[in-house]
């Protein structure tokens, strides 16, 4: 949507001023592979929140090897 767009555009000028590209905040399995896909070159995700809300209902192993899965699909179409 409008606001991943303006995502992309910032980390876009952002790069091309120099500088590295950091996301968090409201990222989760849902829509953490569709950021990552229309989002550059982003460094680093802070996902901490979402994980362990998420491995609060399905353990912490089993959540940190979804979220592996989806940043590792997102880095293989990138």
């Amino acid at each position: 949507g409008a606001a991943l767009a303006s995502a992309a555009t910032v980390a876009r000028r952002a790069q091309a001023a120099g500088l590295g590209v950091n996301a968090g905040h409201d990222l989760s399995q849902q829509n953490l592979p569709a950021f990552l896909k229309g989002v550059p070159d982003v460094l680093e995700v802070s996902i901490g929140h979402a994980l362990i809300g998420e491995a609060l209902y399905d353990g912490l192993e089993p959540t940190v090897r979804r979220y592996l899965a989806v940043i590792a699909a997102a880095a293989a179409t990138a």
